[in-house]
């Protein structure tokens, strides 16, 4: 029998970064969690100690604040392709780069040029794979909850012997949305297309008639897929966060559908890919990344 060592990287992870840009007495602030991997002929380092190629992870640290400090850090996409493309140009020994940001929202206190508050937990994501002259680019976003009141049903299915949740024609549809896209190429506007392909997942959560969680999602996924051109996959995890209604009939009271019980677990969880059937091929763009 042979031992051998399978596929590998490492990196820095989590590197929180902040920047402030001062225009004067106005200031604005980018708040990022930096992630980097890199992999290529490193196998030395795992079976002899000879640590000749690796790029410490200290290093890659100090990179982005370098990166953040010499330019503008910009769209994160942007700032990750920058970051990746050094990293596999400046290491002979590293093939392949991998670096996932997360951007964290701030607001402007309103009539203040230098003071913010946090907004929800939502965050803006990309991951960048760079592979030689290759690039793959993957954004997102996670976080994002919704709920409708209304428009929602769930019914026709399976019926066992342990089965006692009830059909239902009208119930509260809820849930935290974490969406990732395969981008073709990288020459994208990539502020105006975030906006927009959120706008589309939006919208259509909430105008879409739901008789299922899941229906909603493909519907989702595909309305990104029709109106952006730029977009070859859309993934998307999408637990179903309960909202069962409360009986009140032991307090002789009727609940038509006004007091609910808010359950975070356990929860359904619903995870779907829809792609173009002629869409490029993925390549290593969801490296190391979670299945949706």
């Amino acid at each position: 029998m042979a031992i051998v060592l399978g596929p590998n990287q490492y990196g820095k992870a989590e590197n929180r970064l902040v920047t402030v840009t001062r225009d004067g007495a106005v200031h604005a602030i980018r708040d990022l969690t930096v992630s980097t991997s890199l992999r290529g002929d490193l196998a030395d380092t795992h079976l002899t100690g000879d640590n000749s190629k690796v790029l410490a992870t200290d290093t890659q640290k100090n990179t982005v604040y370098a990166f953040a400090k010499q330019a503008p850090v910009g769209e994160i996409e942007d700032f990750a392709l920058r970051l990746g493309r050094h990293f596999v140009a400046s290491q002979e020994a590293i093939t392949g780069a991998r670096v996932l940001i997360d951007e964290h929202a701030w607001q402007r206190i309103e009539g203040n040029d230098h003071s913010f508050v946090q907004g929800s937990g939502e965050k803006r994501t990309t991951a960048v794979t760079v592979e030689g002259e290759r690039a793959w680019v993957v954004s997102g976003v996670r976080d994002v909850v919704v709920l409708k009141t209304t428009g929602s049903e769930f019914h026709g299915f399976p019926r066992d012997e342990y089965t006692t949740l009830k059909e239902t024609d009208d119930r509260i549809l809820a849930t935290s949305v974490t969406a990732r896209w395969r981008y073709q190429g990288d020459g994208i506007d990539w502020a105006d297309s975030f906006t927009r392909i959120r706008r589309l997942l939006l919208t259509t959560f909430a105008t879409k008639h739901s008789l299922s969680l899941q229906q909603t999602l493909y519907a989702m996924g595909e309305a990104v897929l029709r109106e952006r051109p730029e977009v070859a996959e859309v993934r998307l995890s999408m637990p179903n966060k309960h909202h069962f209604a409360v009986d009140l009939s032991p307090f002789g009271l009727e609940n038509d559908n006004e007091v609910f019980y808010a359950a975070d677990r356990p929860y359904g969880l619903i995870e779907g890919c829809v792609l173009r059937d002629d869409a490029e091929d993925a390549g290593s763009a969801w490296y190391a990344l979670p299945t949706f």
